[in-house]
């Protein structure tokens, strides 16, 4: 949609990941008008953005489904409540008007809800650099991989030890040529049962190495892996996915008052914030006992929503009856 100087809705939604698409859709079962703001220009948050061809395991009803999958369902779902997008913009400025709060976006644009729930996940991300690749973004060197065909045939270098390094090259090992998992240390951060998968593979796993040196002419024929106390060796790489985590940044919502713990926002069993009218759901949120899936971003969804429509109208209930009731 158009900037628009002057919208009005029941609920702001900041954040168009799995937990804000949700969110949108339990405030269009709740009656309420919504909006969703995102940064991003396409829906569904880091899964869109990184992981989009990634199976995920640990959704309810799923035993496994791919990200973009995953999302399409999720906007397909929001779409009942005929949310307002308002996407590629950030949330700058806010604050507290009468019963209402009032944000202003990074275009000029105003929004004025009844109620705000959070659920920008952990802000803003930008990818590490890998500082051999410098000048080979686009040229052979990617940071995500949001599709697989364009490295058939391949040889593939994937530099890191998290869990979407070895996704990458778990998935690439039936699409590329060879697949090569380069990892300064020799101890891993990604989920056991992926790393024993991949070391079941064709993939190669070099420990205690680095990614030491990018050539080609004009496109990535080949790169330099030093390994420690040894002499570097080149070996031919077509393509090399530096996958060596994101830089975190909640942006302007730092300085709005809320109350955080190490860059998450602290909620209380309602998923209130210590702002008034400010809700909070999914990874942004911090508590004790919480726990980062998507799972869980979905039911803090709920609950932010169903308390929001009784601080919008006390008349309301918590708890607004199942969703079956009148089928």
């Amino acid at each position: 949609m158009p900037p628009s100087t002057d919208v009005e809705t029941d609920v702001l939604i900041i954040g168009a990941g799995p937990t804000g698409l949700y969110a949108a859709y339990y405030a269009g079962f709740r009656g309420l008008r919504v909006a969703v703001v995102d940064s991003l220009p396409a829906l569904g948050g880091q899964i869109t953005a990184m992981y989009p061809e990634k199976s995920i395991l640990d959704v309810a009803g799923f035993p496994d489904i791919l990200g973009r999958e995953l999302v399409a369902g999720l906007v397909a779902q929001a779409a009942t409540a005929d949310p307002m997008y308002l996407l590629d913009r950030s949330a700058s400025t806010f604050e507290h008007r009468q019963d209402d709060v009032v944000v202003g976006l990074d275009d000029g644009t105003t929004v004025t809800a009844k109620s705000m729930i959070i659920t920008a996940g952990i802000g803003k991300f930008s990818p590490r650099p890998l500082p051999a690749g410098t000048d080979w973004l686009g040229r052979g060197m990617e940071f995500f991989v949001p599709s697989f065909e364009p490295y058939a045939g391949k040889d593939v270098v994937v530099v890191g030890g998290g869990d979407s390094a070895f996704d990458w090259a778990l998935h690439l090992d039936d699409v590329a040529g060879s697949v090569t998992l380069v990892h300064r240390r020799d101890a891993f951060r990604a989920h056991q049962g992926t790393i024993d998968k991949v070391r079941a593979s064709e993939v190669e796993i070099i420990t205690k190495a680095q990614v030491t040196a990018m050539s080609g002419d004009g496109t990535l024929s080949s790169v330099e892996i030093t390994v420690d106390g040894q002499e570097p060796v080149v070996r031919p790489a077509q393509a090399v996915v530096a996958a060596l985590g994101f830089i975190a940044d909640l942006g302007a919502i730092q300085a709005w008052g809320l109350e955080t713990d190490k860059r998450r926002v602290v909620v209380d069993p309602a998923m209130r914030t210590n702002l008034e009218r400010v809700f909070a759901a999914g990874d942004i949120t911090e508590y004790p006992g919480k726990v980062r899936l998507i799972a869980v971003g979905f039911g803090e969804a709920a609950t932010a929503v169903n308390n929001a429509a009784v601080v919008i109208d006390p008349a309301a209930h918590v708890f607004p009856g199942h969703s079956s009731d009148g089928t």
